[in-house]
């Protein structure tokens, strides 16, 4: 019974109009972020990814939680364990996924530095989205946000692809580490991440 009201909490539309709803799909993948603040684990994070919407850039992020693809041209691991979260604004976004420099100029895809925008059909609606983050059309690596709140204004201009389906409350221990500027009070860094299992479901 448990599952099935999970299923359908999940599933409630929360999009307009001719945009995809976020409706949860059984065969997308699951991973997760161990986060840690000051070296410090304080839980997990865990997301589905929209792989029935966008596929290319979905999966683009579950083999940076695996680090399957090994070193990518930068001679950095393709992997975002380590990576920090370096710019956090509260009532806003969490962003990291820079692993080559960590100051959000760097980054690296798994299809080489950059790649395009796969479709905008998913919507900035709720808290709790993950997003690509970028510097212009087209400019996708490994940069990634985290909605704390709805962003419309994002819309059609960053690449939603995924969404936090447990641990939301230590996304808001992440967020209250953030300032204005984006600088954190502490050191917010994935300290562990890859692939949950099939089990997902409780099926």
């Amino acid at each position: 019974m448990a599952w099935i009201l999970r299923l359908i909490r999940h599933c409630l539309p929360s999009a307009k109009g001719p945009h995809l709803s976020l409706v949860a799909m059984p065969q997308n993948p699951l991973v997760f972020f161990e986060i840690a603040f000051d070296g410090q684990p304080v839980g997990k994070i865990v997301f589905e990814l929209f792989a029935h919407v966008v596929p290319k850039t979905a999966e683009n992020f579950r083999a940076l939680c695996t680090g399957e693809h090994g070193k990518g041209k930068s001679g950095k691991r393709l992997n975002f364990m380590g990576c920090v979260f370096h710019r956090i604004i509260p009532g806003f976004m969490c962003q990291g996924g820079d692993f080559t420099r960590g100051d959000g100029t760097g980054g690296e895809s798994i299809y080489g530095a950059k790649f395009r925008d796969e479709n905008f059909q998913m919507r900035h609606t709720e808290k709790g989205l993950l997003s690509m983050a970028n510097s212009g059309p087209h400019t996708n690596g490994s940069q990634f946000f985290i909605t704390v709140k709805a962003t419309p204004h994002l819309d059609g201009k960053h690449v939603v692809f995924g969404k936090v389906i447990s641990g939301y409350d230590i996304v808001q221990k992440m967020e209250r580490c953030g300032s204005s500027s984006g600088k954190t009070s502490k050191k917010v860094t994935i300290h562990t991440c890859g692939e949950e299992g099939p089990t997902r479901w409780g099926w």
